[in-house]
């Protein structure tokens, strides 16, 4: 059983009234009638141009917005149809590491609380039922990241692009989840620090065994760290495969539009 199932996934957005007048209301199909497999452990890179579907597609499999149509099945549990309780279980295993590593973070909260918070919204503190543990967690979960404990009583403003996305990352881990969504999570980097996250993420699956959803528009890092490719297209996915078969063997000619418009870069 795969760990992720996507069936015939829909979602519209509204868009105004009619370009023609008469005030019927035109509708933007951001994801069109998907459908695709996650196995356990595996990295699909998901890529394309910006305005695709892939970041509606990620927070749609998480339920972070609602569908129009469609099935999500995690370890073959309905995520759509289950109740808040049900979700806020299932929330523990699937996690986000989102694009803008300054906007997702808490500038009110040290990173100490930023990480720790996950626990207490999934009531979770009687795991960590003391400071003392629960700094210690905390402590783990930043060197897991490449960060140390000098970092505990700061506030994200007084860290690096890179360095706050480390701390998202950790925050992620908190919960020790299965999957998570990687929502471009080096779009907003240079490259070299970017590099250094993408490597970051590399290590960090094979020291939780974690599944990825790797959001980018970017080919050369997408297949750098990804199992297999989905290619999406106006809220499609057009091909799918393993990184080697689309890399090398593109069937749809927007697959060989991506490629052939971006350079080699060297992760």
């Amino acid at each position: 059983m795969p760990l992720i199932e996507v069936r015939n996934l829909v979602k519209v957005f509204p868009s105004g009234e009619s370009v023609f007048g008469g005030g019927a209301k035109r509708e933007v199909r951001a994801v069109d009638d998907v459908s695709l497999v996650i196995e356990s452990g595996e990295t699909l890179g998901l890529v394309g141009e910006s305005g695709s579907g892939k970041s509606t597609l990620g927070r749609l499999i998480l339920r972070l917005i609602e569908p129009s149509s469609g099935t999500v099945l995690f370890g073959g549990a309905d995520v759509l149809r289950a109740s808040s309780a049900e979700l806020r279980r299932m929330r523990r295993d699937m996690q986000i590491i989102f694009q803008d590593p300054f906007g997702s973070l808490d500038p009110r909260m040290n990173v100490e609380q930023i990480i720790a918070e996950p626990w207490a919204i999934h009531g979770m503190d009687g795991e960590v039922d003391s400071r003392a543990a629960r700094r210690r967690r905390v402590s783990e979960l930043l060197r897991a990241v490449g960060l140390d404990d000098s970092a505990l009583r700061r506030y994200p403003h007084e860290f690096s692009g890179g360095q706050r996305q480390r701390i998202g990352i950790a925050r992620a881990l908190a919960l020790r989840p299965k999957f998570i969504v990687c929502d471009e999570p080096v779009s907003a980097l240079d490259v070299s620090v970017g590099a250094q996250i993408v490597n970051l993420l590399a290590r960090l699956q094979r020291e939780f065994g974690l599944t990825y959803l790797f959001i980018s528009h970017s080919m050369p890092v997408v297949r750098y760290l990804s199992t297999r490719i989905a290619v999406m297209y106006r809220g499609k996915i057009v091909e799918i495969g393993t990184t080697e078969r689309i890399t090398e063997r593109p069937q749809h000619e927007y697959t060989k539009k991506l490629l052939a418009a971006t350079p080699e870069v060297i992760v």
